[in-house]
């Protein structure tokens, strides 16, 4: 029998994952020998370049995929298939453009069979904390895309998981609804303790946002660097990803990882 979850077990873990494609032309091997560990109510960015592996390892904790070789464990026990403790926001929102914002958020609680009236009743004080109870009623095509997305955080939220998933959330927005979102959302995670995963081409948004980045090599990816990410300031708090920006250590953060990201440019 698994011991129980203590305070020292990880939200998240990953040990000695590998994950293998097979195909037409062969096989193709996404992820080699990655271990990471998450603790309950972490922030951690992961970025690297395109086709490294970053949003195959949210389908990894996530359950969608299963991996070729090693374990994937949440709160210490292995992740056999999709867990209602694990929320996923994608870059797109896939709202129903035919059903209400209320509608929309409590759809992931609709198909997890949970009690609609207590997820209504949560859906409505989610949209209305993120700044949307007066757009209850209506329908996607009259928000903003910055407004969309909070939707789609609140669908994702209503379902109370542990951990939420993002994987390039704000990549569709321009760049000012981009940094005001971004900012919005990881106080929100922060304020709702949850332990969150992010993953970005930004650098930026990663420093800003995380209170880690982790950085993967090219295909294969494996775990290339594991970067915390300090900011001074009264013990126990962290500045806003806005205010993070605008701070002494953000440029020799950012310098540092642009630097590791360039030796897998090719000329």
């Amino acid at each position: 029998m698994a011991a129980p979850a203590s305070a020292a077990t990880p939200k998240v873990e990953l040990r000695n994952v590998n994950l293998r494609y097979f195909g037409l032309e062969g096989e193709t091997e996404a992820l080699k020998d990655v271990s990471i560990s998450i603790a309950p109510g972490e922030f951690v960015a992961i970025i690297g370049q395109s086709g490294c592996g970053k949003s195959t390892l949210l389908s990894l904790i996530s359950g969608i995929l299963m991996p070729t070789d090693g374990t994937v464990l949440l709160d210490g026990k292995p992740v056999t298939g999709p867990s209602r403790k694990v929320g996923y926001m994608l870059q797109q929102d896939y709202l129903f453009e035919w059903r209400t914002i209320l509608e929309n958020a409590v759809l992931g609680a609709e198909i997890q069979g949970a009690d609609m009236a207590k997820a209504r009743e949560r859906a409505a004080a989610l949209l209305t904390r993120y700044g949307l109870g007066q757009f209850l009623r209506h329908l996607p095509r009259q928000l903003s895309g910055g407004m969309r997305q909070r939707v789609a955080l609140a669908r994702t939220l209503c379902t109370e998981p542990d951990v939420v998933l993002l994987d390039e959330p704000f990549a569709a927005l321009d760049s000012q609804t981009r940094l005001a979102l971004s900012d919005e959302i990881a106080v929100i995670l922060r304020r709702e303790k949850k332990t969150a995963i992010l993953v970005t081409h930004d650098i930026g948004e990663a420093v800003s946002m995380a209170e880690r980045v982790i950085v993967l090599s090219r295909r294969p990816g494996r775990v290339k660097s594991d970067h915390a990410i300090r900011f001074a300031g009264a013990h126990g708090t962290r500045p806003t990803p806005l205010a993070a920006r605008n701070s002494a250590e953000f440029n020799g953060y950012f310098n540092a990882l642009w630097q590791e990201l360039e030796v897998h440019v090719e000329g």
